[in-house]
């Protein structure tokens, strides 16, 4: 199967500034792609020069499986941008604005007329297609206006470049709703978030970077299997000893233990005997027990032992 995006030694510099140092991505057909990185990390960067919106000193890049260049229209017109900060026309009314960003892909009319109507539809903003966007509320239906001007044309491919910032969370899953949705229904997806759980939670494969390369990238559970912690046991106490601490940090299988407010919290590498080993040792100290849970890896924890810092420094 074609990749729909297939990106090989990318180099891109500012003067002595490597914004990308031989980026290399695939992304297949049907696929949510996520791409992980603090600000810097040339995720934007890499966005651009795909889009041949930024040139760029080395590399080939392909979409559809064919090589893209900045003449290449007749690829772009397949593509959609979704940017982070809202983009529309506050003197035009939301479907002005549709119809306006869909007349940069489709120049026939009645097309664009029925397109205009399914975006509408899509998004839910069929009551307020006659408001000028100042009138819009400034969470989910500003968000839908931007979201629905970058895919009104059905492009296959879309960028969406942080599409929930600033939004409350039930109007965050109504827009990763709808990303899945265009996904169903054919479209593959580039992804960029700041929100480690939206990645995990809609995301096939994701790509970590920092400082224009490429540190990992797999699924979801892939991420999870290339670090060294395997769980996190967490143990509401009482009273707890300096002793039983470095009891607890000594254990085979434990990397870290904190303590703080009644909460211990035992980082562990993979065993099926953290959990009994644990509480063994706190019951030997005849430390009080309360809630006992435990947790697998996230993403950010990935992200923090493979970049050595957290998504949002």
């Amino acid at each position: 199967m074609t990749d729909i995006v297939h990106v090989e030694n990318l180099v891109k510099r500012y003067d002595d500034l490597i914004a990308l140092d031989h980026f290399n991505l695939s992304i297949a057909p049907g696929e949510i792609f996520g791409l992980l990185g603090p600000n810097g990390s040339g995720k934007t960067t890499s966005i651009n020069c795909i889009l041949q919106l930024l040139a760029y000193d080395k590399g080939t890049i392909e979409l559809f499986g064919e090589p893209m260049t900045p003449a290449r229209y007749d690829l772009k017109r397949r593509i959609g941008v979704v940017p982070q900060q809202v983009a529309v026309f506050d003197e035009l009314t939301v479907r002005e604005n549709i119809d306006y960003f869909c007349s940069l892909y489709v120049n026939d009319r009645k097309r664009r007329r029925t397109l205009v109507d399914e975006a509408i539809d899509f998004v839910g903003l069929g009551d307020f297609a006659k408001f000028r966007p100042g009138k819009l509320s400034g969470g989910l239906a500003r968000r839908r206006l931007n979201i629905v001007c970058g895919i009104a044309h059905k492009p296959e491919l879309i960028f969406f470049d942080e599409p929930t910032v600033a939004v409350d969370p039930q109007s965050r899953n109504a827009i990763l709703e709808g990303i899945c949705r265009l996904r169903d229904e054919g479209a593959t997806v580039v992804y960029t978030s700041h929100y480690m759980e939206e990645v995990e939670q809609i995301c096939s494969r994701i790509m970590i970077m920092d400082g224009g390369r490429v540190l990992a990238q797999g699924t979801n559970d892939e991420l999870k299997r290339m670090i060294q912690m395997g769980e996190r046991v967490t143990v509401e106490v009482g009273a707890v000893e300096t002793a039983t601490v470095e009891r607890l940090r000594a254990l085979e299988h434990v990397l870290s233990v904190e303590l703080s407010g009644g909460e211990l919290v035992c980082t562990c590498e993979a065993s099926p005997h953290n959990l009994v080993d644990i509480l063994d040792t706190l019951r030997a100290a005849d430390v009080a027990l309360g809630r006992v849970w435990s947790e697998p890896p996230t993403l950010n924890d990935v992200f923090l032992e493979i970049t050595g810092r957290e998504l949002r420094d």
